[in-house]
């Protein structure tokens, strides 16, 4: 190494020593926060059946102990009890976000995520989630939650990225006279992070590098589906349809599943649909989509739903059956793909 090298990489080293102690300047008020519990998160409503039942039904699940009041009532526990996987449902705030029941807490037990994000940790990712119970739940009972900062890990070097693992345990009770029982817990673990391969600053003085552009994952194209693709670059929504009892099915499959036909054709989809449901994505933000990344469950006209982008619409104003129009976008010259608008009824 020459003279003239040296000593840019002794500055380096130093700087290295001098970015390390700086981000660790915020640790202390990171760790102050440890052991905090944070006020209750009220029920909207007690233990009840309708929504037993509709969960089971979403779920899948037939046990006759959540359902059946005369099976129920001849078992152990004297009556319809809630699914245990249920514990975390009872509690949530429903459509809207943040929309808790009267009588909440209005602290925010995630101002740990948001003081490391502050410090360039602004990447998360969710690492486990583990639920338990200490009992059934019966109707009528009335519960909420306490969430506690169990505990903010050393700093990790991973596959992802540097930064730290952070627990919170909310713990559930049951309203009684006699004093308020515990129920069940939720033990919930991210990762804040910084990414392992950052776009790096360059020197003052010097030219950008060029960032190649990400481009959206194409998706696999087989017989079976080809047809659906070609139609999108043609600026049509092609739906399969069987011909031997013209059932229509999406997404496309090489035989029917309700006469088991291999034979097939398609049929031109009007466009008209309805909001079924939908999901916002927020993180992790995976390029080259655009956050908050809204996106719908379309019910067609004609009845079959799709998966499918939403544009043109914000996130408060998306409501389940509003109606909806496809449109035809294409990206990086390449791939064209049906994505919905919401319509004036």
């Amino acid at each position: 190494m020459t003279e003239a090298g040296a000593p840019a990489v002794r500055r380096c080293a130093l700087n290295s020593e001098e970015n390390i102690l700086a981000e660790q300047e915020f640790m202390p008020a990171v760790r102050a926060m440890v052991g905090r519990e944070y006020g209750r998160v009220y029920a909207w409503d007690v233990v009840n059946a309708p929504m037993i039942r509709q969960w089971c039904e979403v779920m899948g699940v037939d046990n006759p102990l959540y359902t059946d009041a005369d099976y129920a009532a001849s078992s152990e526990h004297g009556g319809i009890v809630a699914p245990p996987a249920m514990l975390q449902a009872w509690c949530l705030e429903g459509l809207h976000m943040n929309n808790y029941a009267p009588g909440s807490t209005d602290e925010n037990p995630y101002e740990v995520l948001k003081l490391l994000e502050a410090n360039g940790y602004a990447s998360v990712v969710a690492v486990n989630s583990e639920l338990s119970f200490a009992r059934y739940l019966k109707l009528g009972e009335k519960l909420y939650y306490t969430t506690r900062l169990d505990a903010v890990g050393e700093e990790k070097t991973t596959g992802l990225g540097t930064g730290f693992f952070v627990t919170l345990i909310m713990s559930f009770f049951s309203e009684k006279p006699e004093g308020d029982e515990p129920v069940g817990q939720l033990l919930f673990r991210v990762f804040k992070f910084r990414p392992a391969n950052p776009v790096k600053a360059v020197e003052q003085g010097e030219a950008a590098a060029a960032i190649p552009k990400i481009k959206r994952s194409k998706p696999g194209i087989s017989d079976d589906n080809r047809f659906f693709w070609e139609g999108c670059d043609k600026g049509q929504l092609l739906i399969q349809r069987c011909t031997a009892c013209s059932t229509l099915r999406h997404p496309p499959a090489p035989v029917c599943s309700s006469c088991h036909s291999f034979d097939w054709d398609s049929q031109v989809a009007s466009g008209k649909a309805t909001l079924y449901s939908f999901v916002v994505m927020h993180y992790p933000e995976v390029p080259p989509f655009d956050y908050p990344n809204p996106i719908g469950l379309i019910e067609l006209e004609e009845g079959v739903r799709l998966v499918a982008g939403l544009v043109g619409v914000k996130r408060d104003e998306l409501a389940i059956g509003q109606a909806l129009q496809v449109e035809f976008h294409t990206f990086d010259d390449e791939l064209t793909l049906p994505m919905f608008r919401p319509v004036a009824e």
